[in-house]
């Protein structure tokens, strides 16, 4: 039983490591502030969240142990990530940090104009 645990939540665990490293590769190569925060909270929510939920498993499963701190942490990274690369996202917009010269459109622009939103330095 002991040996299952160990596999299953070294599977989590390196699942989560495997995307935690492609979102930091992310981070140095994409070309914008808003594509890096794309990666960054990829990261921090679907990498964290496995590497968590294997350290739960592994502790539930092998020594019986229920960690309620655990799953608090992954209810607040999963709840906090998305929320915080949204608002720094959109502070940027807001700053006129421009977009990367690959970016498809500019979906923010119609809204800002039709419910006149005012960027900085406007």
């Amino acid at each position: 039983m002991n040996e299952s645990a160990e596999i299953v939540a070294g599977v989590f665990i390196l699942i989560g490591t495997v995307v935690s490293l492609i979102s930091s590769i992310g981070l140095v190569r994409l070309p914008d502030v808003y594509t890096r925060s794309h990666a960054a909270s990829k990261s921090s929510t679907v990498g964290v969240l496995f590497i968590l939920i294997g350290t739960l498993l592994y502790f539930l499963i092998s020594e019986g142990y229920f960690s309620i701190r655990l799953i608090l942490g992954i209810i607040f990274v999963f709840l906090t990530a998305p929320v915080a690369a949204h608002v720094i996202c959109r502070g940027a917009y807001r700053a006129n940090v421009p977009l990367a010269k690959t970016s498809a459109e500019d979906e923010l622009k119609d809204y800002f104009t039709a419910h006149n939103i005012k960027k900085e330095n406007e």
